[in-house]
């Protein structure tokens, strides 16, 4: 992960994809959102989805295993003072969680996410805020998630304040 100052914005990356089976989503469903259309075929059939669907739960974490993943083993390089990037910080939320169309048994879903936005956070100088829109997509090319991310992010300098700014 880069310094705060160093996060371009408007930047899309490719996290990945990831084939959902019908095993995997009764098994993520029976766990954490045990509802008859995740969890039970026969049931499901009779819904408004006519069939299992993923959690939109499950669809979430394996954004967050992919993002993971995408930032795991990956060197940062040395600044000019000899001090490396902080390895990422934690979140404080997000927002506008949504889950337009159904993930079924079978479909692909491609994973993105985009810099969108960087707050400097006046409270807390060595740290500032970025958001990014995160979304999923299917074969088809329908969204099935998208959100705002947002994560604290270690500064390189601290933000510096005037008098009028505090």
């Amino acid at each position: 992960m880069p310094w705060f100052e160093d996060i371009p914005l408007g930047v899309t990356s490719e996290l990945g994809a990831y084939t959902f089976t019908q095993d995997a989503i009764i098994a993520f469903a029976r766990k954490y959102d045990p509802q008859p259309f995740h969890i039970d075929p026969v049931a499901a059939v009779a819904s408004h989805f006519g069939g299992i669907v993923a959690s939109g739960w499950h669809t979430s974490a394996v954004w967050m295993k992919l993002m993971v993943r995408s930032r795991t083993g990956v060197a940062e390089t040395p600044d000019a003072d000899g001090r490396v990037p902080p390895a990422g910080g934690p979140s404080p939320g997000f927002l506008d969680m949504r889950w337009p169309a159904p993930v079924r048994a079978g479909d692909t879903i491609r994973y993105t996410t985009t810099t969108l936005e960087k707050v400097d956070l006046k409270s807390r100088p060595t740290i500032g805020l970025i958001r990014s829109r995160n979304e999923a997509y299917n074969q088809h090319g329908e969204t099935v998630m998208h959100f705002i991310g947002q994560g604290l992010i270690q500064r390189r300098e601290p933000l510096v304040l005037h008098t009028e700014d505090k």
